[in-house]
Formats: C-alpha cells, structure tokens, sequence
C-alpha cells in the first residue's frame, strides 16, 4: 500500500527529529494525499501533537470542512484513545494502521474508542498492514533510548 510507505517515510523523519516514530496520511474519496504528518509533540510541546491529529487537522483545513467523511487515515501505529475520539469526530471513513499497541492503542486495546456506547461514528477499520516494519521502527527508536 502506497500511502502506508508515505506513513512510514513520516515517522522515519519523526524518529529523525527525536520524536516518537508514528507518521499518518489522510486520503481523499480518490485515494490523493490530502495531508501528511509525523509526530510533533516535542518540538511544538504540545502533547496533543500527534501524526493522525495533525494529518487531519491539515486535511481539514484544506477542504474547508471539519468533517472527512469520505477520507481514509492511513497511521503507522494504532491510535491511542485521544485519536481514536479525534478519528471519531473528523468522521474517518476508513482507518487502515501498521503495528498495534497493546500498552496505549484505542481501538483493537485499551479504551477500544470505537466500541463504546458514547462513541458517534465508528469507521471501518483495517490493522496490521506493514505490521512488522512499523513495529520494528518504534523497537528501534525506543531501543536507543534504553
């Protein structure tokens, strides 16, 4: 899948910069790159500056609109619960990811986001495409850090 190498290439460049590896495309109706981002927390010291949030604030801002409705987000990583709830009220058509995260993921562990009574919009969801490359780009990064 072309835009999970797109990904990839963000969270490469996000380990670069000292960040934790984690990139994310957001996808038009026609497949087109709308948006694409890695990781930020550290350099905008901003918690909340996650690739899937920042790929789809981009995205949103450049259709004008608050809804992606008709987009699919591509991310390296299993979102945790705060960009499981963002995918939610972005209205992601289609959430397609690497690696799962079993200690901080939102939708297949954890809060499961998307499975909850309170949750509004559920999209479909496809895990584990280039599982093992994404999965060994965080073993690398947090390996370097121990």
């Amino acid at each position: 899948m072309e835009s999970m190498k797109l990904a990839l290439q963000e969270a490469r460049s996000a380990a670069e910069r000292g960040e934790v590896p984690v990139g994310a495309v957001v996808l038009g109706p026609d497949g087109a790159v709308l948006a694409r981002a890695g990781n930020r927390v550290e350099a905008l010291h901003d918690a909340s500056a996650h690739a899937e949030i920042l790929a789809m604030r981009a995205a949103a801002a450049a259709r004008g609109s608050a809804r992606l409705a008709d987009c699919d987000l591509v991310a390296t990583l299993e979102p945790c619960p705060m960009c499981a709830q963002a995918i939610a009220f972005f209205r992601i058509r289609r959430l397609i990811f690497g690696a799962y995260d079993p200690k901080g993921g939102g939708v297949e562990h954890g809060a499961r986001i998307f499975d909850a009574s309170s949750c509004h919009h559920r999209p479909t969801i496809v895990g584990g495409v280039r599982e093992a490359e994404a999965a060994a780009l965080l073993r690398s990064f947090f390996a370097g850090k121990r």
